[in-house]
């Protein structure tokens, strides 16, 4: 019995090395014989293109809650940072506009514009084009559309809701055109979808100014429509494009508020009588708050969901095989 033991236990080694010896090879013939892990993406530089959810004035006056600094209680740009900020701290770059470290040479460039649509992306990348160029080692963050929505929008009802909902989807094509170009260009791209423009403060107001239709539903429809064409037309291979589903985060959040420590997704905290790049904690509405409202603005994002998506953004940055 004990001879038998030895002998079945001899055939189970032999064959457990035979085993490990074959899967040697196989890793090996498809690359992965290496024991050498693959270099974290890198970049030299950071570039920003899209709206006022990402802008930055050259006084370091952002859209949305501007954080104060509380020694001075003055703006400083440095608090409460965009989806932009985000991820260009988390390459530890800066923008030119929020230099206060005085970095010597800060590799961030922004071509982020208060109202800015898709149009406008495009021809700040032919801009960026004449007498520059996108590299492997660039990071682009675009996310732009919200204002073609809201352009779409105020031409209705003179115009069709068929043919608006249409003109949402060209511009979402188009947006996809533009990836797809700096990609096509060697650039290394992360866009993000827009959020649900119909979950906004602006889009709660219109459904209860305007009754022929549901207009915060009409404003859904526009923005999956912007959505979807973006999707289904963007080079999303995840080599060169990395995609940030906004709309699905937010759409989360104004489900189930609680989940994610807010306690109101409807409102804006800012006051009206306040100009959107001159709101503090200090100007904000009664009881609001930076770090548990959704909405800055009535269609400006808070400090603490800026802050979400830019950690959205920087992730998708960093785990795209770029």
């Amino acid at each position: 019995m004990i001879v038998m033991q030895r002998v079945v236990s001899q055939n189970l080694k032999r064959t457990l090395a035979l085993a490990a010896v074959a899967a040697a090879a196989l890793l090996a013939g498809c690359g992965g014989g290496s024991t050498q892990q693959i270099d974290p993406f890198s970049p030299t530089r950071v570039i920003a293109f899209g709206d006022e959810s990402a802008a930055i004035l050259q006084s370091g006056k952002k859209y949305g809650v501007n954080g104060l600094n509380a020694d001075t209680q003055l703006i400083d740009c440095r608090i409460n940072p965009n989806w932009a900020q985000v991820l260009a701290s988390g390459f530890g770059f800066v923008y030119p506009q929020c230099n206060n470290d005085f970095v010597a040479l800060p590799q961030g460039i922004m071509y982020t514009v208060d109202g800015y649509k898709v149009a406008d992306v495009r021809d700040k990348i032919d801009q960026h084009l004449s007498n520059d160029r996108f590299g492997p080692k660039d990071i682009v963050g675009i996310m732009v559309g919200v204002n073609d929505i809201l352009e779409l929008y105020r031409q209705f009802p003179q115009q069709s809701r068929d043919s608006l909902i249409n003109e949402a989807k060209a511009r979402g094509r188009l947006l996809a055109d533009q990836v797809n170009r700096i990609a096509n260009a060697n650039g290394r791209v992360v866009v993000s979808t827009i959020f649900d423009v119909g979950l906004t403060p602006f889009a709660q107001k219109e459904k209860l100014q305007q009754t022929d239709i549901d207009r915060a539903v009409f404003l859904n429809d526009l923005s999956t429509a912007f959505n979807t064409a973006l999707r289904l037309n963007v080079l999303n291979d995840g080599r060169l494009v990395g995609l940030v589903l906004v709309d699905e985060t937010v759409q989360q959040i104004s489900r189930f508020p609680a989940a994610f420590g807010y306690t109101n997704v409807t409102d804006a905290a800012c006051r009206t009588d306040i100009a959107r790049q001159d709101c503090t904690p200090n100007t904000l509405v009664t009881d609001a708050n930076t770090t548990q409202w959704l909405w800055a603005g009535d269609t400006l994002l808070s400090p603490v969901a800026q802050q979400r998506i830019g950690t959205l953004v920087l992730s998708r940055a960093k785990n795209n095989p770029f």
